[in-house]
């Protein structure tokens, strides 16, 4: 008897031991609302909106620990409508991350798969919608500069260093898959500093002939790309720059930031920014953007907070150029530490050859301007 108690014991501690050197976490956000628009295609319109704050999502993210200061680590991403179930990003499976790699206590992180750029790392933290007081709407034009994820990266190996006094940075390469070497690959680098008020961020990023002619195995998938049927000029581009900077400091309860973001859509094959849906007349061939934003948030408490930014966009393609202003504001209201609710007003307006069209709302404006306003709710878990 004696002898089967100790066994027992013994299995006991070493069960106890290897379930305290690894762990799966599941993890997820529902959030869904409604957002009325002024202008959506040339008629008002109140629809049911989801992933407004945030995407919907759920997740698994995993370590194992193998000794030495050596982790094996994962992370496994989903991303669905939270008003139909639908899955997102192409009807993917895992379509918002999928990697596996290793972790060093000394000598960082490298990790293989679909993954975010170092752009959206290190520099969309920092823009005002990052802040999730306000929603999507917030990020700039046409999503131009991918800190809103319009894009993600697959067949990609990223090295992490460690965090040295809050400094860390990452270079990130994706392989094109096909049988040339240059074609739908990408490329990335980036840093950021964070420590006590301040945060700081700089990425840039570079992609060759992405989404090629309907290409579903390169680095940028066509299919989870710029819409060539509503933004030729971007999703045809040869190549694509993108890059970034900026920071973000506390005082107290108010938090200020700035960031300049810019991108660079190489000899697109079709479309101008300046006809069509986005705009009449102007000019043609490879099309450039230039973000500025100024933010504030502040919290009254800690279960409430309100943010505000302003940015402006100056996109300039052949001959033609033109401008965009754009305010954002909300509050957001937490019902606990996991559930929160918000309301958030935006107001763009742009110059002539342009038509408004906030980012994440369905259609572009038929006029220079357009109104929106979005309420809902979030939850974590």
């Amino acid at each position: 008897m004696k002898k089967s108690l100790l066994a027992l014991a013994a299995m006991s501690a070493l069960a106890s031991a290897a379930h305290a050197q690894s762990s799966v976490t599941l993890f997820g956000i529902i959030d869904s609302g409604f957002t009325y628009t002024n202008n959506n295609g040339g008629h008002s319109s109140w629809q049911a909106t989801e992933s407004n704050e945030q995407g919907s999502r759920w997740g698994l993210r995993g370590t194992e620990d193998l000794g030495g200061g050596l982790k094996a680590v994962f992370q496994l991403e989903n991303g669905f409508s939270a008003l139909t179930g639908a899955l997102k990003q192409g009807g993917r499976m895992f379509g918002r991350q999928a990697w596996l790699g290793l972790a060093s206590d000394q000598y960082g992180t490298l990790t293989v798969g679909r993954q975010y750029n170092s752009l959206q790392v290190f520099v969309a933290p920092l823009q005002v919608g990052g802040s999730t007081a306000l929603t999507a709407y917030a990020t700039h034009p046409l999503d131009n500069d991918n800190i809103n994820n319009t894009y993600r990266t697959d067949n990609a190996v990223k090295y992490t260093t460690l965090s040295y006094g809050g400094f860390q940075a990452e270079a990130m390469y994706a392989f094109s898959n096909s049988g040339s070497f240059a074609v739908n690959r990408a490329y990335s680098f980036g840093a950021g500093y964070v420590n006590g008020p301040v945060s700081l961020g700089a990425a840039y990023v570079r992609l060759t002939n992405p989404a090629f002619r309907g290409d579903t195995v390169g680095a940028i998938p066509s299919d989870n790309f710029y819409s060539a049927s509503t933004m030729p000029f971007l999703a045809t581009a040869e190549t694509v720059q993108q890059w970034g900077a900026g920071g973000t400091y506390a005082i107290g309860p108010a938090t200020i930031g700035l960031l300049y973001t810019g991108s660079l859509f190489g000899n697109p094959a079709r479309g101008s920014l300046f006809s069509g849906a986005t705009g009449s007349a102007g000019g043609t061939g490879s099309v450039r953007f230039e973000n500025g934003e100024a933010s504030l948030r502040f919290k009254f408490t800690p279960a409430l907070m309100a943010a505000i930014g302003e940015t402006y966009t100056h996109a300039t393609q052949g001959a033609g150029s033109g401008n965009y202003w754009q305010t954002s504001a909300g509050v957001q209201y937490f019902l606990s530490k996991r559930t929160d609710v918000y309301l958030n007003g935006f107001y763009q307006k742009t110059s002539k050859h342009l038509h408004a069209w906030i980012e994440a709302i369905g259609a572009p404006s038929t006029t220079d301007t357009q109104v929106a306003a979005v309420m809902g709710i979030r939850h974590k878990f």
